[in-house]
């Protein structure tokens, strides 16, 4: 009997100034002006409750701290930042979502608020995301 190693699932990911994409839907703001970063390696963490992006990145999409939430780690509890929304992409879904800061150093994290919200299941074995299969793969929202 072999054992089965479950590896980390990575993602393609656009982040958008949800502000700018407003101004732009008003025909305010050029398509191109909208700031925007996209990574090729976010790392889905179900463990992780909301979606974490490097203060760089947040530096990059223009975001404001608007709140503090505490947190909890590997190494304690700490307070972050916590960031006007973005648009969050990811194969073809999106959804909005508030940012929370963390150092450079540390990867993007898409937590479990985002998977649900884009109505993906991480599949560990095949290191992917995938339509819900309760859901026939469509992303469908729940609202009862």
């Amino acid at each position: 009997m072999g054992v089965e190693r479950m590896g980390k699932v990575q993602v393609r990911a656009r982040f958008e100034n949800i502000y700018d994409v407003g101004d732009r839907e008003m025909g305010e703001l050029a398509p191109e002006k909208v700031r925007t970063v996209e990574v090729a390696d976010a790392l889905v963490d179900t463990g992780a409750w909301g979606l974490l992006l490097p203060k760089r990145y947040i530096e990059q999409l223009g975001l404001r701290r608007v709140y503090t939430r505490q947190a909890k780690g590997i190494g304690g509890k700490a307070t972050i930042p916590m960031c006007s929304p973005v648009r969050l992409t990811i194969q073809g879904r999106d959804c909005t979502m508030d940012v929370g800061e963390i150092a450079d150093d540390m990867p993007v994290r898409i937590g479990q608020l985002s998977v649900e919200a884009l109505d993906w299941v991480v599949d560990t074995k095949n290191q992917r995301l995938i339509g819900n299969p309760e859901h026939g793969g469509e992303c469908i929202m729940e609202i009862y």
